[in-house]
């Protein structure tokens, strides 16, 4: 097998969520580092070797992963690449049963076992190159994952089965990555983790978010610090205290509630109640006034009754949400809600999320009305369409909502901050125009 070879090209397809698009990122930048010409999936460039980096939360998820493996094989067998290799959390879970069902596929690896990709291209893991992260997203925003795994014990999820116990980096070398991508142009780092309000628990025994947070508000470039994927409870609210002094993190939390009812709560082994999600969420508006939240729910876990779901609907129009979303329940092999029957059809799960989007539909409807006449802070993205499109300390890339400036009326610099005065809005965009 050609090794080392600047011909030799190889290209990583990434599936699943943020994290694993920063495991991706790691692997090419290992392999340039090894003097392997690796890039992440382009349609201009061809390969000679594939890797496959699955996701395997829920059917759906699965389902892409190994249709993609599957089309792959395809390309393998046309002789359009030379090799296929597949890593990630489908092949963390499943790798026995993948190795019986595609044997086409050379070889598959875990989540946590890039030394071995590395090992079949005879490349070395550079531990220097740490920091030095070849980012995928928008050259201005990147993802820091800072820390890998989950000590949660919800009992729908099989995050911990495929990624492990909770393991932190330290504050040290996350500031020094966070350096390294600021010197190259990144603007917004956002934090991501499978529990971030965990973080520092396991390596200096007690929770250090607030600490890695003004650690990182020191570094000069960074202008916005995102928080995602928080854990409601026994929330931390010293948290909300760093948010409001620190000019740096924005205004934004991503802290998936999940349900609305007790009961279904306590099925979820959630241990929390309506009650403590309302006394947090209130907790919140009040030490951080101009919040934004963004939160997802799960429809159709086992039993599931309409007035469960109900609650969960009349607790969305109550809290009034900035920002949801919404997944259907996935009967997982080896989680406790495995035992429990899988009885809500799936018309039903989708007929529910249906009605919840339009309740969120109306919420966000009216919050993104009530900010026309203000003037925001702006992050342009991306120019489609005849408009500039841009985001506010209160939106995440690609999930959230968008404000857009025409193009034709005015110039504005990809990856630069404006202020911006909004002037009409509709369910999830926002119309504005550059302030003078």
């Amino acid at each position: 097998m050609k090794t080392k070879n600047l011909k030799e090209k190889v290209e990583v397809i990434t599936l699943g969520c943020s994290k694993n698009l920063v495991d991706s990122e790691n692997i090419v930048t290992q392999l340039k580092g090894n003097e392997i010409d690796a890039f992440h999936k382009h349609e201009d460039q061809n390969a000679d070797v594939v890797i496959v980096n699955t996701c395997g939360f829920i059917d759906l998820a699965k389902e892409e992963s190994v249709n993609t493996i599957l089309a792959n094989v395809e390309r393998k067998k046309a002789g359009e690449i030379e090799k296929l290799y597949v890593t990630g959390c489908l092949s963390q879970r499943y790798k026995d049963d993948l190795e019986v069902e595609i044997p086409e596929v050379d070889a598959y690896f875990g989540t946590m076992e890039l030394p071995g990709i590395l090992a079949k291209f005879e490349a070395d893991y550079k531990h220097e190159l740490i920091g030095e992260r070849k980012i995928s997203t928008l050259p201005h925003y990147a993802y820091l994952k800072i820390s890998e795994g989950c000590n949660r014990t919800c009992s729908f999820c099989a995050i911990p089965l495929m990624r492990g116990k909770h393991i932190s980096r330290t504050i040290e070398d996350l500031v020094r990555e966070a350096k390294e991508l600021a010197k190259r142009g990144v603007k917004e780092l956002m934090l991501i983790a499978q529990e971030l309000t965990y973080y520092g628990l396991d390596i200096y025994k007690k929770r250090e978010l607030p600490k890695l947070l003004r650690a990182l508000s020191e570094v000069e470039g960074i202008e916005w610090i995102r928080l995602h994927y928080a854990y409601p409870t026994k929330f931390p609210l010293e948290i909300f205290d760093v948010m409001a002094e620190l000019p740096k993190v924005c205004n934004y939390l991503d802290i998936p509630l999940q349900h609305g009812n007790d009961g279904v709560l306590d099925r979820m082994r959630r241990h929390i109640t309506q009650a403590e999600m309302r006394d947090l969420i209130s907790n919140a508006k009040s030490l951080v006034p101009d919040i934004a939240i963004r939160t997802t729910f799960m429809l159709g876990f086992p039993g599931e009754t309409e007035q469960e779901f109900v609650d969960m609907c009349d607790f969305i129009g109550d809290m009034k949400f900035d920002r949801v979303g919404v997944f259907q329940y996935s009967h997982e092999e080896d989680t406790t809600a495995h035992q429990l029957v899988d009885d809500v059809p799936a018309e039903i799960k989708a007929e529910r999320a249906n009605r919840l989007m339009e309740i969120q539909r109306e919420i966000s409807y009216d919050h993104n009305a009530a900010l026309v006449g203000r003037e925001l802070k702006v992050l342009f993205d991306r120019k489609e369409g005849g408009y500039y499109i841009g985001r506010t300390e209160y939106d995440s890339p690609e999930v959230d909502n968008e404000v857009l400036v025409d193009s034709k009326k005015y110039f504005l610099r990809i990856g630069d901050f404006c202020r911006i005065k909004i002037t009409d809005s509709e369910d999830y965009d926002l119309y504005g125009v550059p302030v003078e």
